[in-house]
């Protein structure tokens, strides 16, 4: 399997930034008198989902404008996230730079708009990627973007990197083979390939 790029989820494959997120969505339910507290283990249950579905478990039965709430949870994740960050994962940072050399990198995420450019930036791996597409900046599934981002860079065989079986199932919706990160938060019974850590993962994809 030779593959000419690599295309990277971001929760639960480079970082982990549920605690922050955790922060970004109680101050908003403080700011606007939202009588919930979310917790790590509420969070963990939908990463990976789009934030509409992230809401409508997380807030059912509050009686607020949904459109309201979210439009200040993308203000304060905007504010907050560059400076609240995440934590990478062991390997990521020398793995990808590592990588770089070897495969055009991007990354499609089902987060913000902001959140893979706010991610690079807090760690300093920005100019290591080609593009990223996130489900704030086009309103579309996870199948679509890596579609699009397939079709924009004209990749020929791409493999999409990340850590639940919605991933997979996107993946090869949209013509990608996927690698397992079964370091992360979920499981993936149908992944071409699949490693238990970042590590391991760089040592193959720069040796085949």
């Amino acid at each position: 399997m030779k593959y000419d790029s690599l295309i990277f989820d971001m929760d639960g494959t480079l970082w982990d930034a549920v605690d922050s997120y955790v922060e970004v969505w109680n101050v908003t339910s403080r700011e606007l008198g939202v009588d919930r507290v979310v917790s790590r283990d509420d969070l963990l249950r939908y990463m990976g989902k789009t934030i509409d579905v992230i809401y409508a478990a997380l807030m059912e039965g509050v009686d607020i404008d949904s459109a309201r709430y979210l439009e200040r949870l993308d203000y304060n994740e905007a504010l907050l996230m560059p400076r609240l960050g995440g934590r990478l994962y062991p390997g990521v940072s020398e793995g990808i730079r590592e990588l770089a050399g070897r495969y055009r990198l991007f990354m499609v995420s089902n987060c913000g708009a902001d959140g893979l450019r706010n991610m690079l930036r807090f760690c300093g791996l920005a100019d290591c990627f080609e593009g990223t597409l996130t489900h704030g900046e086009t309103g579309r599934g996870k199948d679509y973007n890596i579609a699009r981002v397939i079709e924009t860079f004209s990749l020929g065989k791409p493999l999409y990197i990340g850590d639940t079986q919605g991933d997979s199932d996107a993946a090869h919706a949209a013509g990608a083979d996927m690698c397992h990160a079964r370091w992360g938060f979920g499981r993936c019974s149908d992944a071409q390939l699949a490693f238990g850590s970042f590590a391991e993962m760089t040592a193959y994809l720069t040796t085949h």
